[in-house]
């Protein structure tokens, strides 16, 4: 049942509320001032607080300001006989979700407490997805050269610095990026990935940059490109090596400059943004070719983050077969499948040369191709491709 707090001075109007919410089967506690109020909010979890503004001890307005500080994502409606469109205001303006004036209509009443319902169960479903997210994307490992990885994220993420991901294909450079992003100030707003190998050359700029209606041939209305639809977050450039030499003039002036212009536009657009990018390919040698700017990479190379090869990290292999098996059996809704000693024995003997992303790929086959307990010998006949 869902609980509702009711802070007011006036025992009538505490009554009034009650009766009417009882009615509507909520759950409700009753505070006679802004004090008590307070308290009863940083000890209790409500869904929704109702808060006179004209209090003795402490009003409404500062009752609001120390129960966000502790309960941030709790609805508060304010209610006030001296309503004012000022007071209306600031109450807003300071966090609360709306503003009833005395007499209350009771379907005001009861549409904004069912709107304000509707915020709180959205913001639990993103936090459990929050929680899922991060699961899915969690960093494993005990190894030194992982954990100094785990150390550098810790370091850069709380800043706006750009950073330069290395490693071979299938080591978790995106892992890498989601973490400095979710580790970030700008974890609450969005992280837009673009992988600048799976778009054609002349499509870049476009993606990127966004186009106005008309600018090229399927171009039928406008549309916003990936740095602004990452604005206020962040936006990962992954193999970044692939972009064309065009696009990497444009990139570079975004970084300098924080404005972009949409294809087929002369308008500037302001963008807030912070850019992390990363790479499989030697990039001074790319720079040596004449294939990449050498200026974008030292825009884009503030702080370096090399992600190791599993080959470098093989004393991980138990705790990621590990991981892996638990996740993947309950992606297949069976029972988790142990691997014994031997089977990790026999798997850290392997050249990793798709790195984690293969070793996933042979873990969900022996999985599903092996017995209940995966032995050595299971290894040596599926872990590579069946000839």
């Amino acid at each position: 049942m869902p609980k509702i707090l009711v802070i007011d001075d006036e025992k009538s109007i505490r009554k009034t509320l009650r009766e009417i919410l009882e009615y509507e089967n909520f759950k409700v506690d009753e505070a006679a001032d802004g004090a008590e109020g307070v308290s009863m909010a940083e000890k209790e979890n409500y869904d929704i607080i109702l808060c006179d503004i004209k209090m003795p001890k402490v009003d409404g307005i500062e009752a609001l300001d120390r129960i966000q500080k502790s309960k941030p994502d709790t609805p508060i409606v304010m209610i006030s006989g001296h309503g004012t469109i000022e007071t209306a205001v600031e109450s807003v303006k300071k966090g609360a979700f709306d503003f009833i004036a005395k007499p209350l209509d009771l379907n005001r009443l009861l549409v904004t407490i069912r709107n304000a319902m509707d915020k709180t169960s959205i913001v639990s479903e993103n936090k459990v997805l929050k929680k899922k997210i991060s699961k899915t994307y969690e960093m494993i490992g005990e190894s030194e050269s992982i954990q100094k990885v785990q150390e550098m994220i810790e370091k850069v993420a709380p800043t706006d610095a750009r950073v330069l991901i290395t490693g071979e294909n299938g080591t978790g450079k995106e892992l890498v990026a989601r973490w400095v992003h979710e580790k970030s100030n700008r974890s609450g707003n969005n992280f837009i990935e673009v992988n600048c190998a799976a778009i054609p050359s002349e499509l870049i700029e476009s993606e990127l940059f966004g186009h106005e209606k008309g600018a090229f041939t399927s171009a039928v209305a406008q549309r916003k490109g990936k740095f602004e639809l990452a604005e206020g977050g962040t936006i990962f450039l992954d193999e970044i090596g692939d972009m064309s030499l065009s696009a990497q003039a444009k990139v570079l002036r975004a970084l300098q400059e924080n404005k972009i212009t949409r294809v087929g536009s002369e308008k500037e657009v302001k963008v807030n943004v912070r850019v992390l990018a990363a790479t499989n390919k030697d990039l001074q040698k790319e720079i040596s070719k004449g294939n990449f700017r050498e200026d974008l990479y030292h825009r884009l190379s503030v702080i370096l983050i090399r992600v190791p090869s599993l080959n470098e990290r093989k004393d991980d292999i138990p705790i990621l077969v590990e991981h892996f098996s638990k996740q993947i059996c309950d992606e297949q809704r069976m029972t988790v499948k142990v691997f014994s000693k031997d089977s990790l024995k026999e798997l850290q003997k392997i050249n990793w040369t798709g790195n984690i992303r293969e070793l996933r790929n042979v873990v969900e086959r022996l999985i599903i191709l092996g017995d209940k307990t995966i032995s050595a010998k299971d290894v040596q006949t599926f872990a590579q491709p069946l000839k």
